[in-house]
């Protein structure tokens, strides 16, 4: 977040210098550096922001800006996804927001998730198409990830045609193509490795086009996910 965009956040809610100020918890001149960028904006003042300015969660400190993928649990990822919205597991107690991209990639990055967490990726990237994708989109080479958020965009892509929201599509479709030079020759499941062999064949035969191409064995698509935004 730049000093230009905090000036604008601040002025969308209506706020003066003074309001703002208050609300972080610094001085009104304080503020005024911030916004001039002759300060740096700290992690602590950008989690105040998001909770004070009504800011997009992906304004939140991010480990994908670092290029890390840290590991998390299903539990763990279960209530990252609550505290995000997640309509599945709205009955769970949300938690301290987690940048989006940091929940998605973090949750790609395991070898075996539960079912009920992994139909809730696509919904994570039409929630929040707005995440850094170059940030993400980079970190997810370095950790081979690729094919499965090649993927897993893809379905959300799909999702977005579904009700015919054209532009969220091909904003998607422009995150597909990032990954498309880099996709990985070998075969990989979406978080589901330790599947039988039986059910590997059975993907290969009748897994959707999508999913061939991303060299993904899966059953998710878009006509099978049960959450929209």
């Amino acid at each position: 977040m730049t000093g230009l965009q905090l000036r604008q956040y601040r002025r969308r809610n209506r706020l003066t210098q003074q309001d703002a100020a208050r609300s972080l918890g610094v001085s009104q001149g304080y503020l005024s550096l911030l916004e001039k960028e002759h300060r740096p904006l700290s992690e602590e003042l950008k989690k105040k922001l998001v909770a004070s300015l009504d800011l997009p969660m992906t304004e939140l400190p991010s480990n994908v800006s670092k290029y890390k993928v840290g590991d998390v649990s299903d539990d763990q990822l279960t209530t990252d996804l609550a505290t995000l919205g997640y309509p599945g597991f709205s009955h769970y107690k949300p938690s301290r927001p987690k940048n989006p991209a940091d929940v998605l990639l973090a949750g790609l990055k395991a070898n075996k998730r539960d079912a009920r967490l992994v139909e809730a990726f696509p919904w994570l990237v039409l929630k929040f198409p707005d995440m850094k994708w170059d940030e993400v989109t980079r970190t997810a080479k370095m950790y081979d990830l690729q094919n499965r958020l090649g993927f897993v965009v893809s379905v959300a892509r799909g999702m977005a045609e579904k009700r015919s929201d054209k532009t969220t599509a091909a904003a998607l479709k422009r995150r597909e193509a990032d990954l498309e030079h880099s996709i990985l020759a070998h075969e990989g499941t979406l978080c589901n490795e330790t599947m039988t062999n039986a059910e590997r064949r059975w993907l290969v035969d009748n897994r959707t086009a999508s999913a061939k191409h991303w060299r993904i064995l899966a059953s998710l698509s878009p006509e099978l996910a049960r959450y929209d935004v």
